[in-house]
């Protein structure tokens, strides 16, 4: 699914970020692997945190809208 350029929510807290984090999908990139199909990375902008920018997984990430 492509998430670029929507609202999304944060499912796992990770250092800085916690659980329930809005932001906003800049980027989408795909993994390299070999042996299995490819799974998708995406930068996320974040909303009211200190850390701009970070990279989260598919599974990591909810649509709002």
């Amino acid at each position: 699914m492509n998430y670029v350029g929507r609202l999304v929510k944060i499912k796992r807290a990770s250092i800085g970020v916690p659980s329930g984090t809005m932001g906003l999908v800049l980027k989408q990139y795909e993994s390299h692997r070999w042996e299995k199909e490819p799974y998708f990375m995406y930068e996320v902008q974040l909303l009211n945190s200190r850390i701009l920018k970070r990279r989260f997984l598919e599974e990591d990430l909810v649509v709002v809208s």
